[in-house]
């Protein structure tokens, strides 16, 4: 059984840090690409960062420069430091994994990531 258990979300204020993570189980990790997607309130999920099993890594322009995505593979755990928040970037975030083939495409049930003014 897969599962991705996100973990770290919270209320913070503008200006401040989380770091989020996401603990895989059931899959090969080290094989998967992972991802950070991100849903706010009446808005369409949206690609937040992404890393690849060779630890290239891809970002929303939204978030370049503020957040880093990164990987361990010996505890199958996907990060995503946020710094510099915005209210903006509140929203539900979702962890992502993606393996070789359309088929194998899991999320996580999502953390909640609520910036303050």
């Amino acid at each position: 059984q897969v599962q991705l258990v996100e973990s770290g979300g919270g209320l913070v204020q503008a200006g401040g840090s989380l770091r989020l993570s996401c603990a895989a189980s059931g899959i090969p990790f080290r094989i998967y690409v992972m991802g950070w997607y991100r849903q706010a309130p009446g808005k369409q999920r949206e690609l937040v960062a992404r890393i690849t099993r060779d630890r290239m890594t891809n970002y929303a322009d939204s978030v370049k420069g503020r957040f880093t995505i990164s990987r361990d593979n010996g505890q199958s755990t996907v990060y995503l430091e946020m710094n510099s928040l915005k209210p903006d970037d509140t929203a539900v975030y979702y962890c992502n994994a993606v393996g070789l083939t359309s088929a194998h495409d899991y999320w996580g049930q999502g953390t909640q990531v609520t910036v303050s003014s």
